[in-house]
């Protein structure tokens, strides 16, 4: 069913304003796609669906939950989305839709109802608790999971074209979000929405985008070579969907943050699977593949980028500003469960990814700079950072932009979480 404008989106906007016209609309919408009658019908409103909508209902005696993903002008959108058979064909663990429908603008997925939990609610609580036990099932689930990924990586890494690497649609969570469709006019989309020409209030000092945009942070003591400016601009050059076919490619799910990843517990542990495989593709750069997992599971976290409110409570943070230079200083660190989930992702998917990357000869000379660059648009566009903006305050938005300066930006000297990292993955090291 052909639509002038996002069906998806005009539920959306219900939803957030509570509106019950959301339900209405969507009652409908799953009448239209799918013939069936929706009852009981409950959004659900979760601090994880930056960009998508989720819930419950039932039709025909049986209980479905349900999910959509929507970004802007998706109406206009070319491709192929919502691609599950993909992922399964080549081996993933993924859940299958029992209803599904790919227009754009309509695009929802439907599966029958689980009582599993997802694994971004089960990590949620560790980070508030002091459970080893569930810990350390949570943290040997990723690394198995990280294995029967990697072999799928490893067995479908092939050269890419230039033209089946900008059909993939996981471009429209990185490079789209910086330019205005259908012109690609930059800076525009969610950077010129979200940032210029904004002004920024953080604890300790309100900066202008010019002054901000240009500002050298300095977080913790340790300057940083780039400014948000800087990496906004490298972004749009660097990571341009026809310059990302240098690294290969992959049959990826490509957005596997952890509220799209079911968490089974079993006798003998527990098992992931994915859902909502929205931009799932055969040719997905590969690296691009891990990196939504890799940001939004552990650095994201504890609180600052999904619980704003929280952190403030949580965390001190202050900020100054002189010649050029914003000084930060600010408590925020991983939690414990946060860190170990980043060591197992580092050893048990990205070192023996980029190694095979270097064996095959497909590993770019600047791949700490693609995957820095990348790291970066995940919070800076997944929602707008800005205080007063979504449910950003003062502390959350000092913390969140300078975590993304930290992943995006090299130190001017010296060693961080990230330098770290990339030296931990390295394949000539």
């Amino acid at each position: 069913m052909a639509q002038q404008s996002s069906r998806t989106a005009e539920i959306r906007e219900y939803a957030k304003r509570r509106d019950g016209n959301a339900e209405a609309l969507l009652t409908d919408l799953l009448r239209d796609l799918f013939q069936v009658a929706a009852h009981n019908l409950a959004i659900n409103h979760d601090q994880y669906s930056l960009n998508s909508l989720n819930g419950f209902f039932e039709a025909n005696g049986k209980p479905y939950f349900f999910k959509f993903h929507q970004e802007e002008n998706e109406e206009e959108m070319s491709g192929e989305y919502y691609r599950a058979d993909i992922l399964a064909k080549a081996g993933l663990p993924v859940d299958q839709p029992v209803m599904m429908s790919t227009l754009p603008g309509e695009q929802i997925l439907v599966y029958r109802r689980r009582t599993d939990p997802r694994f971004s609610d089960v990590l949620r609580e560790l980070d508030g608790l002091n459970d080893e036990k569930t810990a350390l099932q949570a943290v040997a689930a990723e690394r198995h999971l990280n294995e029967a990924v990697l072999a799928v990586y490893l067995k479908t890494l092939h050269a890419v074209t230039q033209e089946e690497v900008a059909r993939e649609p996981v471009h429209r969570l990185f490079y789209d979000r910086l330019v205005t469709a259908p012109q690609g006019n930059y800076p525009g989309g969610r950077l010129a929405s979200y940032y210029v020409g904004k002004d920024f209030q953080f604890p300790g000092v309100t900066l202008s985008w010019s002054e901000l945009s240009q500002a050298h942070f300095v977080i913790n003591g340790i300057e940083y070579s780039e400014t948000l400016g800087q990496l906004f601009d490298a972004s749009h050059a660097r990571l341009a969907p026809a310059r990302l076919a240098d690294g290969g490619g992959v049959t990826a799910h490509g957005d596997a943050h952890n509220a799209n990843v079911w968490f089974e517990r079993k006798q003998d542990g527990a098992t992931l699977s994915f859902f909502d495989p929205a931009f799932a593709g055969e040719h997905i750069p590969t690296l691009l593949a891990e990196v939504k997992t890799t940001f939004h599971n552990m650095l994201a976290h504890p609180y600052w980028l999904y619980d704003p409110s929280l952190a403030e409570q949580i965390f001190k943070a202050q900020a100054r500003f002189a010649d050029g230079r914003l000084l930060v200083d600010f408590d925020w660190r991983l939690s414990p469960v946060r860190a170990a989930l980043f060591e197992t992702k580092a050893q048990s998917m990205w070192k023996p990814l980029l190694a095979a990357l270097n064996q095959k000869g497909l590993l770019p000379s600047d791949w700490r700079r693609v995957v820095r660059l990348a790291f970066f648009l995940c919070p800076t566009l997944v929602m707008n950072l800005r205080a007063g903006a979504a449910n950003h305050n003062p502390t959350s938005s000092l913390i969140g932009l300078s975590v993304s300066t930290m992943v995006g930006s090299e130190p001017v000297s010296g060693a961080d979480l990230m330098t770290r990292f990339f030296d931990a993955i390295d394949p000539e090291r």
